[in-house]
């Protein structure tokens, strides 16, 4: 697998809302929140293209990640492998990455992730510990190794 980052810029925010909707469609429909505008909206009010890169895998644009520094931490906003590209390794590597980015600065990953999704395993096994639970989402931090 040849995975690459491709920049983002605001021209690309409709595209990554698709891609944000594609892969949370069916968590949100397991809830009862499925609303594509809902998701349209939290997503741009946030939406920073100097932070957001596309992950393309062998020439292939698969999903995107939002990554925030913080003070103590870096804040993984958005992380969405659209369903055809995932179970493949690919969020495993993206994530190492930001990871590694982590723990060269001694700072801690932070996340949420939607309450009744796969990805909160995903999580669970590379090393987040659940820190609090809202109505919605669990929260989770990874400390740097």
């Amino acid at each position: 697998m040849k995975l690459a980052f491709a920049s983002t810029t605001h021209n690309d925010a409709e595209t990554l809302v698709q891609m944000r909707i594609e892969a949370m469609r069916e968590s949100l429909e397991r809830i009862g929140r499925f609303d594509p505008q809902r998701a349209r909206d939290r997503f741009l009010s946030s939406f920073d293209p100097d932070l957001c890169k596309f992950i393309v895998v062998d020439g292939v644009t698969v999903g995107f990640v939002l990554t925030r520094p913080a003070d103590d931490h870096l804040m993984l906003e958005h992380f969405y492998v659209i369903p055809e590209h995932q179970g493949k390794g690919i969020g495993s590597t993206v994530l190492a990455v930001s990871l590694s980015d982590a723990d060269a600065r001694s700072i801690a990953v932070r996340l949420g992730a939607l309450r009744d999704s796969d990805s909160n395993r995903f999580y669970q096994r590379h090393g987040f510990v659940k820190q609090a639970e809202g109505e919605w989402d669990i929260y989770y931090a990874r400390k740097p190794l």
